[in-house]
């Protein structure tokens, strides 16, 4: 599903009216049809008590909606403006002035007399929250601060109107104070603050309605950011063998680094993948293997300090003609002498090539390297390494996550994952692809040495192209570890929970194809 900034939901807005001749008071009539639905869905209507809190806005308008939609069902409900009417524009007025004539209750709320917001709260059942919208670009104050922190105090079940109210619609930020929200009703697309932390932990559960948008509206190629686009997985041919399903180079390990090797490697192979060859230094092998007897070994030369050598090269470019993919960094170290031979192999390596970890560090030095590839190239950071890579403080990272990454993975032709709270993939072309899949526990040692090998078998096991399959990869990754959660817990999750479950995450993706399609894995729910 396609995800939309707010400018670009404001074009699809003119363009629905402009071009399809959707007026503005039926995309606002069927938003508000669309959250009644869902209040009527989730929590019932008739003989509830509602209060709505709105703005003078669109989304106070939409609330309208929900107001008369309440009223004309046998629901009790009070409208709390914390603007003037008088600042509705015509497609808001057409709408207020059928809930004036409707004689439901109307307030207009003032700095001086909170005491009607609080009492509205208090002998409410359920709050509608159409206060603010998504185009929010200051910290909420005064009045409306003092009703979003009422809201949250109430503890009643509340209803938010396109986004939870102090939410920044283009990055998820909290803008000095937000409603914490139950459901939330978004119109069009989703926004990229309903997606991102914390806006998406705010939403509750998230709907989302087109609003009668004609498909070609909102399926348009120039939004540039979706969810993962899942892609079913066959099942296996009775004559076969391993060879079919990839042999991927892993060149990884150094001395005290036992962990990440194994986990790139063997987390290939618990994916579906074929071969895993570990070209790893001669000491380091036996102590692997000793955990790993599946992975075949290529013993390299170490250097001193027990990494590997760059006498190693020639070599490991020879190899790599024998593989369908190279997976490049996992706990090499960063012994001067490996960094060296990182930086010297990557644009020797003829087929798609994946660089983690140290393999990072080794890169940030001269990225303009990514530049002498041909085939595609694969990085997977967290937003430290993203640091070092792009010479950004982490904090401003992850406060314009979607621009940083589309930037860096334009500028060098890569395909780029920031790691973290709904992984971000960012492609050559602009595109961004946002990952639902995975929660806190995962957020430990080896957790991503696992999803190098799990991106590795989407590609050469299960045929994926090389865009899919870094995508679904980081899909795969979350599941394996959202059913470990489920199984065990989210604290004290270990890197090994995540790869023992990788086979059980692709069997209960057959089995349960279709309705993670459909609500994209239980995160958004089309009405």
């Amino acid at each position: 599903m396609k995800i939309s900034t707010v400018s670009e939901m404001h074009n699809l807005d003119r363009n629905a009216m402009e071009r399809y001749a959707i007026p503005g008071i039926i995309l606002m009539e069927n938003a508000g049809e669309a959250a009644y639905y869902v209040i009527l869905k989730e929590f019932g209507v008739k003989n509830r008590r509602f209060v709505v809190f709105c703005g003078s806005g669109h989304n106070g308008g939409d609330g309208l909606v929900v107001a008369r939609k309440i009223h004309s069902t046998g629901g009790f409900v009070t409208v709390v403006c914390l603007s003037s009417p008088e600042k509705f524009d015509d497609t808001v007025k057409f709408h207020y002035e059928m809930v004036r004539r409707a004689g439901i209750p109307f307030t207009v709320l003032k700095d001086d007399n909170l005491y009607e917001a609080e009492q509205a709260i208090e002998e409410a059942d359920a709050i509608v929250d159409a206060i603010l919208g998504t185009g929010i670009k200051r910290d909420v104050e005064g009045r409306y601060r003092d009703v979003i922190e009422m809201i949250n105090e109430s503890e009643k079940v509340v209803f938010s109107i396109d986004i939870p109210s102090g939410v920044n619609g283009n990055t998820g930020e909290i803008m000095g104070a937000a409603v914490f929200a139950d459901y939330t009703i978004t119109y069009g697309l989703p926004k990229v603050g309903n997606i991102l932390y914390p806006g998406f932990d705010l939403c509750g559960k998230l709907y989302v309605t087109h609003i009668s948008f004609p498909p070609q509206n909102y399926n348009t190629p120039d939004i540039k950011m979706e969810t993962v686009r899942f892609l079913p997985v066959g099942v296996r041919e009775s004559d076969t063998h391993k060879g079919y399903y990839g042999r991927v180079l892993f060149i990884s390990g150094a001395s005290s680094y036992y962990g990440a090797p194994y986990f790139s490697a063997m987390s290939f192979l618990r994916a579906g993948g074929g071969l895993a060859y570990l070209a790893t230094p001669e000491l380091v092998a036996p102590f692997i293997a000793a955990k790993g007897s599946e992975i075949v070994f290529v013993p390299l030369k170490e250097t001193s300090w027990g990494s590997i050598s760059l006498e190693n090269l020639d070599f490991l470019v020879e190899f790599s003609k024998k593989v369908d993919m190279v997976v490049l960094g996992p706990g090499v170290s960063l012994n001067e002498e490996t960094q060296e031979l990182i930086r010297r192999i990557v644009p020797l390596v003829e087929v798609p090539l994946l660089i983690d970890g140290d393999g990072l560090t080794a890169i940030a030095r001269d990225p303009e390297i990514l530049k002498k590839r041909k085939d595609p190239t694969i990085l997977t950071p967290h937003a430290g390494e993203m640091s070092r890579l792009t010479g950004l403080e982490t904090r401003e990272i992850l406060k314009n996550r979607v621009e940083v990454l589309r930037e860096f993975s334009t500028k060098y032709g890569v395909i780029t994952v920031l790691k973290g709270a709904h992984s971000l993939t960012g492609y050559p072309d602009g595109n961004v692809v946002v990952n639902l899949s995975g929660n806190p526990g995962m957020a430990t040692a080896g957790s991503g040495d696992v999803l190098t090998g799990t991106i590795a078998a989407m590609y050469t096991a299960h045929g994926f192209s090389i865009e899919d399959a870094v995508s679904m990869g980081v899909f795969f990754h979350g599941l394996a570890g959202d059913i470990a959660a489920a199984e065990i817990g989210e604290d004290g999750m270990v890197a090994g929970d995540i790869l023992r479950f990788l086979p059980e995450a692709l069997k209960f993706y057959i089995e349960n194809y279709e309705e993670i399609v459909e609500t994209n894995y239980w995160s958004i729910y089309v009405i």
